[in-house]
């Protein structure tokens, strides 16, 4: 680069303060650390946001599954004139049909979706009736069952024994609580994931 005598240069190329030193290749680890650090905040942030740690979505579909069924036979009671019956345990719940010719309550069979159900370990189901706390068996007693006595009655007319089921994990303390209502009207709510 020619300068002149006073002090101008000749050349023609534009000046780029940058040209002269030289170009980086790559980043330092600094830098890497940063990104790092901040990738991690934002990943926590969204796993906290979605609720990861919070509720729990095995529970969650336990007590949809259920809540679904509830729903369906209310609907189909009303429909067929038919009374339905439902019998707990702490790791499931199995349905039953009322045959007014015999005057008892039937397996539903061949009905797959009314079939006995179980939940999976450590799943558990706890049941109030009329704010009354009822104690479940572990499992289905199959003196029991030779004779059932369904613990909530879904009738012909609409009209559910009001109960509150709980579905809930001792790990956690959070729990999903489906309450029905005599009129057969059914809320899903969550306890106990965000605190008391």
């Amino acid at each position: 680069m020619r300068i002149s005598g006073t002090g101008i240069s000749t050349d023609r190329r534009p000046f780029s303060p940058l040209s002269s030193y030289p170009s980086p290749h790559g980043f330092s680890l600094i830098e890497l650390l940063v990104v790092v650090t901040i990738i991690g905040i934002f990943a926590g942030a969204a796993v906290l946001s979605l609720g990861v740690l919070g509720s729990d979505r095995e529970l969650e579909r336990e007590a949809f599954r259920f809540r679904s069924l509830v729903d369906l036979l209310v609907e189909e009671a009303v429909m067929e004139s038919r009374d339905y019956g439902v019998m707990f345990t702490e790791r499931g719940y199995r349905f039953y049909i009322y045959d007014y010719q015999q005057l008892l309550w039937l397996d539903p069979i061949g009905d797959t979706f009314l079939a006995e159900y179980q939940l999976q370990e450590p799943l558990s189901m706890g049941l109030s009736l009329e704010d009354r706390e009822v104690v479940l068996e572990q499992e289905f007693d199959p003196e029991l069952l030779a004779d059932p006595e369904p613990h909530v009655i879904i009738l012909a007319s609409g009209e559910v024994t009001p109960f509150e089921a709980e579905f809930y994990r001792e790990l956690n303390g959070g729990r999903f609580v489906l309450t029905a209502e005599l009129d057969g009207s059914l809320e899903l709510s969550e306890r106990g994931f965000d605190g008391p």
